[in-house]
C-alpha cells in the first residue's frame, strides 16, 4: 500500500468538502466592499468639485460625514474579524 497514493486520495476527497460554495457570504462581503469604495469615490468627487468650482459646502460636509461613517464601519468590522481570529487561535486543539 502506497502511503502517498492514500494521502492524495484523501486530499482529493476532502478538497470538495472544503471548497467555498457559490452564494455564500463572499458575495455579501464583495458587495459591502464595492459600496464602501463607491462612497469614498463619491466623497472625493464632491470634495474636488467643492475645491475647484465652489460647489455647495453643505454637500461637501454631507459627503465627508458619509465617508467618516463608512470608514468607522470598516474599522469596526476589521476589529471584529481580528478579534474572532484571535479567539480561534486561543482554542485548544
Amino acid at each position: 500500500m502506497d502511503i502517498s497514493a492514500l494521502v492524495a486520495q484523501n486530499y482529493a476527497a476532502s478538497k470538495n468538502v472544503t471548497a467555498p460554495e457559490d452564494g455564500g457570504g463572499s458575495a455579501a462581503i464583495m458587495g459591502a466592499a464595492k459600496d464602501f469604495m463607491a462612497t469614498l469615490q463619491a466623497s472625493e468627487t464632491t470634495a474636488l468639485q467643492a475645491m475647484t468650482s465652489g460647489a455647495d459646502p453643505h454637500a461637501l460636509v454631507e459627503a465627508l460625514a458619509q465617508t467618516e461613517l463608512a470608514v468607522q464601519t470598516a474599522v469596526t468590522v476589521r476589529d471584529r474579524v481580528v478579534e474572532a481570529y484571535q479567539e480561534i487561535l486561543r482554542m485548544p486543539v
